[in-house]
Order: structure tokens, then C-alpha cells, then sequence
């Protein structure tokens, strides 16, 4: 099993009167691509924060790679890339002037150059950064992020203000760096992108976790649907839910695929009412919809 680098337990977080992080736990494993998702409002970006040591917490323990983190304690930060919100951008600076002024001695001018190459900023990367597009700037905050090699990477929203292009080159980036070894925590309302990376999933909301899993578990407890297209979907919507099958409010014919439900059986029984079947598609839960019943389920046990 992969060692954890990212250990959180029972953190807790007021601001003022409001209790925003409630006993949060969690890890990450090292060479892991992990999601951190939730409604807006939920804490996702207060944990980030906490992970990197920017406030005091009213208790808990965060450790990155072994070490503890907190405002007074920073030994952890020098294994940490990060891009929170918004990239903090000199506007008179240019691209590799930002790049030069955040990497560490030991970071060589050939390990820059790559992060360009790798981020596609070569033709605009020593233009000022007030020239830059909001695209443009994103990738300055991803590279920045990325420029010191680090071991753990926590990157906030790092999908806003890319082309498709770019989020997919952004996606093969952080694939191959987390194949040789580096650390993600993503949070993102990208969730079409976010599946495409991601091994493990925290969810959070209203301050408190209510999952923690990995994809692979979560894409196996979703749904799958049968989706038919008929000669006459109200009558066929019909016969299958008055034979038992379970079917998903939609226009369509959705059926909740079981291990029993085998399509020659479908087939027969539509056959047997004159119905023909003119398409069949098989459709998996997306994260999206993953989350949401996760999130409504959430509810209804607290309710």
C-alpha cells in the first residue's frame, strides 16, 4: 500500500460565530490523484488553506510527509506546490521573471524551461504579465505551482479560464507527473474533467465530510442504465414497470440495469407487446450524478 503524505484529523475551523471545518478527517496517499468536491460554500477551500499552514485551526492535526503543519510551523511547505484561487501575479513582471523569483536555488533554469515547455507558455512567457489573458495567467499560476518539482501539489480550481486545449494538456501534465511519483489534491466544479484524473475522492459538505472513497468504488456503486429508444416509449415505459423493472423518471426508457437484468428478456417482452426496439445504449453514473446522490442522501439522514 502507498504511504500517506497527507494526514488531516479532527481539524476544526471558526470564523466568528460560524463553524466552518467540523472534524474533518482525512488522508491522501502518495502518488495519488485526489478530488476534493462539495457545494460552493462547504470548506473545501478552507481546507486547502489549512493544509498550507495560512491560519491557525481551533483543533486538529494536519502532517504533511511526517512533518506537522501550522502558521509557526513550515518545514512541510518546502515539499508543497500550491495555486489557491487566484494566482497573486506582478502585472509588470513578465511570465519567466515570476517563474525565476519563485524557484528554489536549487531549481535549474533547464527544470524552468521544461515547465514551460510542459505548460505551452514559450510563446508569451517573457511578455509582461499585464498582457496576459485570463487562460494565460491560470497556466503562469499551475506553472509556479509546479516549477520546484514538488513531491505534493494542491491546486485549487486549476481548470478556470482554460480552453479545452489546455485542460487537456493540463490533464496529460498532471497524469504523467503523478505517474512518477508527485501528489495531487484538486478541488474543482469541473466534475466532466475531474473524473478524468482523479483515484480517490473526498466529499464535503456544510464543513464536515461525508465521503471518502476511491473512484473505482464510487463508479461501481453508481448506477448503470439501460437506455431504449422504442417504436413507443409511453407503452413500453409501461410494460417494463408493470413487470417489475425499475425505471428512472427521464423521457427516455432508462432502466436501473440489475445483475438479473438480461436484454434478451427485454427484448421478448417489448417483442411480445409489439414494440420494437430501434437503439440500446448502456450508460454508467458520471461523477456528477454520483455526487449529487451522495449529497442527497447526505441530506435525507440528516433530515
Amino acid at each position: 500500500m502507498a504511504d500517506t503524505i497527507l494526514n488531516v484529523e479532527h481539524l476544526n475551523k471558526s470564523f466568528g460565530s460560524k463553524h466552518v471545518l467540523k472534524d474533518v478527517s482525512f488522508s491522501v496517499q502518495s502518488g495519488h490523484i485526489v478530488g476534493l468536491v462539495g457545494p460552493n460554500g462547504a470548506g473545501k477551500s478552507t481546507i486547502m488553506k489549512a493544509v498550507l499552514g495560512l491560519f491557525n485551526y481551533a483543533s486538529g492535526t494536519i502532517t504533511i510527509d511526517g512533518d506537522p503543519v501550522s502558521p509557526t510551523s513550515h518545514k512541510a511547505m518546502d515539499k508543497v506546490g500550491a495555486l489557491i484561487e487566484y494566482p497573486g501575479i506582478y502585472p509588470f513582471l513578465s511570465g519567466m521573471q515570476h517563474l525565476k523569483l519563485f524557484a528554489k536555488e536549487s531549481t535549474t533554469q533547464d527544470q524552468i524551461d521544461e515547465t514551460v515547455d510542459r505548460m505551452k507558455m514559450t510563446g508569451y512567457i517573457n511578455q509582461k504579465a499585464k498582457s496576459y489573458s485570463l487562460g494565460m495567467k491560470q497556466k503562469l499560476g499551475i506553472a509556479l505551482a509546479l516549477v520546484n518539482r514538488p513531491k505534493f501539489v494542491i491546486l485549487d480550481e486549476p481548470m478556470n479560464g482554460l480552453d479545452p486545449q489546455a485542460n487537456k494538456d493540463l490533464r496529460t501534465l498532471i497524469l504523467d507527473l503523478a505517474k512518477q511519483g508527485t501528489t495531487f489534491l484538486i478541488s474543482s466544479h469541473i466534475l466532466s474533467e475531474l473524473e478524468k484524473l482523479i483515484d480517490d475522492l473526498v466529499v464535503i459538505d456544510k464543513g464536515q465530510i461525508v465521503y471518502t472513497q476511491s473512484m473505482a468504488a464510487l463508479e461501481n456503486g453508481g448506477k448503470k442504465l439501460l437506455v431504449l429508444k422504442t417504436s413507443d416509449d409511453a407503452k413500453a415505459k409501461d410494460v417494463l414497470s408493470q413487470n417489475g423493472y425499475e425505471l428512472n423518471d427521464a423521457d427516455n426508457v432508462n432502466i436501473t440495469e440489475k445483475a438479473d437484468t438480461k436484454m434478451a428478456d427485454i427484448i421478448k417482452l417489448l417483442s411480445d407487446n409489439g414494440i420494437d426496439i430501434d437503439d440500446v445504449q448502456h450508460i454508467h453514473s458520471d461523477l456528477e450524478t454520483s455526487l449529487l446522490e451522495l449529497l442527497k442522501n447526505d441530506k435525507v439522514k440528516e433530515s
